[in-house]
């Protein structure tokens, strides 16, 4: 046998999942198989759900004109609940899916498809997540509880969508937003338009991103008869895609706008040019999207954690001016 100096992969290994990630390396193998199914071992998810929260959160203290020491903690809290509602809804949906898991070849190696986790382990699993996750809710005011308990209706509905519609990444938009209406109502105890404009921008970015990432299963999908927005669109996906784009960007600014009224002209200035960064990367990641290229379409569905974390210093930086 000819030897080979590549290293094996760990055992239990998700195919998608980031090489070398931390689960694989450093985690007791004992808990691998349930991070692997809260997709500890592919953060963007997180990133993807927490970046929402701190938009909303920056804005409504802009909006606000003020900051409190309870900020720091609705900005940690976000972070803590963004990984366990984020892992909570993963194995939620590896539940509901897992049949359909099993039938397309980069989900089958997923810790319920694959045998290492059992459907009763993963509902305990689920269900202790959420109970933390709770807890870090009911330390935020009474408002901000209500917006949480909420939003657990797009949370269950989202695995069953690509099932009756051609649109799940509406659904997947409707819970992956949220936070953004929950951090604002976290800090200012009331629900505002330029929030609601926030999240629908929100939405707007998450069928731009998942379209990109859905495309990597359009032909296994066809065949199971899973629907999506990648092949709804098909080959129209870039044209759709700068639509989404244009939504994005214009929507995020009405939203700093009306988060900004009231503050420094030069500070809705510096916000805005936050909402620029944002698009800027939204079109360079339009500019290297290739539909037969799903190595490319991973790697571009990774980089909107970059995209996402653009307007945050702007956004910060326009609440000392």
């Amino acid at each position: 046998m000819t030897p080979t100096n590549e290293t094996p992969e760990p055992r239990g290994t998700v195919a998608d999942a980031v090489k070398g990630n931390w689960v694989d390396r450093l985690a007791p193998e004992g808990t691998r198989p349930y991070l692997r199914l809260s997709r500890a071992d592919r953060p963007i998810g997180t990133w993807l759900l927490l970046l929402p929260c701190w938009w909303g959160l920056l804005l409504a203290m802009l909006h606000d004109g003020r900051a409190s020491w309870h900020d720091l903690w609705i900005f940690a809290g976000c972070g803590i609940g963004a990984f366990l509602m984020r892992g909570a809804g993963c194995t939620w949906n590896d539940i509901t899916d897992r049949h359909i898991d099993g039938s397309v070849a980069r989900t089958a190696s997923r810790p319920i498809p694959s045998g290492a986790v059992s459907v009763t382990q993963a509902l305990a699993w689920l269900v202790a997540q959420a109970l933390v996750a709770l807890f870090i809710l009911l330390t935020f005011n009474w408002a901000a509880i209500l917006m949480g308990v909420i939003s657990l209706v797009p949370v269950c509905i989202y695995p069953f969508a690509k099932r009756f519609t051609w649109w799940p990444q509406i659904f997947l938009g409707l819970a992956f937003n949220w936070g953004a209406l929950l951090a604002w109502v976290a800090h200012t105890g009331r629900l505002e338009w330029p929030a609601v404009v926030l999240y629908l921008a929100g939405i707007c970015w998450t069928l731009f991103y998942d379209t990109i990432y859905a495309h990597q299963d359009a032909e296994d999908d066809a065949l199971i008869g899973v629907k999506s927005t990648a092949r709804l669109f098909g080959n129209e996906s870039p044209r759709w895609l700068r639509r989404f784009l244009v939504l994005a960007v214009i929507l995020q600014g009405l939203a700093v706008i009306g988060a900004a009224i009231g503050a420094a002209p030069f500070a809705l200035l510096v916000a805005l040019l936050g909402t620029w960064a944002f698009g800027w990367h939204m079109h360079w990641q339009l500019s290297r999207f290739d539909l037969e290229d799903g190595e490319r379409q991973l790697k571009l569905f990774r980089s909107n954690r970059d995209a996402g974390l653009w307007p945050l210093p702007f956004f910060a930086v326009a609440l000392f001016l």
